[in-house]
């Protein structure tokens, strides 16, 4: 069985989200999203290492707020950067000899099933990288800064990509010394790798894998979570002390 090492991201401002606090710490079903996104992958047998990044200006919350929690799950704290790609590059420093493989997870995509992450683990062994995604089934408008329509973009062949997002350790850390020569924003990882010229297997997940913007997307969040299969944490239910952590 593969190794994997998971780097949960949760550097991002979420000035989207709106109010004072971070909104990975906005709690769906009475739990900050950045808890439930650790706790996807740290009971999982095929997974060495969990590592979580956080910006600098959360550091001192997530130590004070979930130190006990973070340290009961084995979690290895990491400092994020101004961008999404550094953050992820300051992880993939901190990852450890024993992982041959290394997904990325947003911490804001709390409805991701059990198996979806395997599919895509089992992917990713085939073809050195893996991303979850699904069709685009809406109509798409390209649109002018004035606002109007420029243009009806045809949808065939587009999927979105979602995470996680699954590479063996040596090809992400390859792209990623590279990632210099990459002219304009990076939105993911599989575009670094994709620009590498290697191939990127998608996997098909389903758009309940919805990612948190907006304080509206916790309400269809928590919808969401009631129609997926809940896998029990391995050892049992969460402790009384563990839930008081929350």
């Amino acid at each position: 069985m593969p190794n994997f090492a998971v780097i949960v991201v949760a550097a991002g401002s979420g000035s989207r989200f709106g109010g004072e606090e971070n909104k990975v710490f906005a709690k769906l079903d009475g739990q900050p999203l950045v808890i439930r996104a650790l706790q996807t992958f740290v009971n999982r047998e095929d997974v060495v290492q969990t590592i979580l990044v956080v910006s600098p200006t959360d550091m001192g919350q997530v130590k004070s707020k979930f130190g006990a929690n973070i340290g009961f799950m084995g979690v290895k704290l990491v400092e994020g950067g101004p961008e999404r790609a550094d953050s992820v590059q300051n992880a993939l420093a901190a990852v450890d000899d024993t992982a041959e493989y290394v997904a990325v997870h947003d911490a804001v995509r709390p409805c991701v099933a059990a198996d979806w992450i395997d599919a895509v683990f089992a992917e990713a062994p085939k073809t050195g990288a893996a991303i979850l995604a699904t069709p685009v089934t809406s109509t798409l408008k390209r649109v002018s800064e004035s606002g109007t329509v420029d243009a009806t973009v045809s949808r065939e062949g587009l999927w979105e990509a979602q995470t996680p997002q699954v590479f063996r350790k040596d090809i992400l850390l390859a792209a990623y010394s590279r990632r210099g020569e990459i002219p304009g924003p990076l939105t993911d990882d599989a575009q670094l790798v994709e620009l590498m010229g290697h191939p990127v297997s998608v996997v098909e997940s389903d758009a309940r894998n919805i990612k948190i913007t907006t304080r509206g997307d916790l309400t269809l969040a928590s919808a969401i979570l009631k129609t997926l299969p809940q896998p029990k944490p391995k050892g049992g239910p969460l402790t009384p002390f563990d839930e008081a952590q929350w």
